[in-house]
């Protein structure tokens, strides 16, 4: 299965690589010396093995729920009790925005 300069040149221009002729040549010839590299798995014959598509297999969410820990959460008078400012239930930090952002 050997690739032509002009499937090089479309998988060039495809992936918007511009390629001089010389370029295009040599390109051409490492393409095809990579393919044909690969050649011998193709030799092997697995027809009762299905073709994986993530390494791990049938991973699911590893994540834990996003639910309040009550034993692992600080009320939030203890929270803000050390904060240098407050507005209402939040922590007041200088704007980073300019004066636009100042609230």
């Amino acid at each position: 299965m050997a690739l032509s300069r002009e499937d090089v040149r479309g998988i060039a221009d495809y992936a918007r690589i511009a390629l001089a002729d010389d370029e295009l040549t040599e390109m051409t010839d490492y393409l095809n010396d990579a393919v044909q590299m690969l050649e011998p798995v193709l030799a092997y014959d697995v027809p009762d093995i299905e073709p994986t598509f993530h390494p791990i297999g049938d991973l699911a969410n590893v994540m834990r729920s996003d639910e309040e820990e009550a034993a692992r959460s600080l009320d939030l008078p203890h929270a803000l009790g050390n904060a240098a400012s407050v507005s209402e239930r939040y922590f007041r930090v200088p704007s980073i925005l300019g004066e636009e952002g100042d609230r």
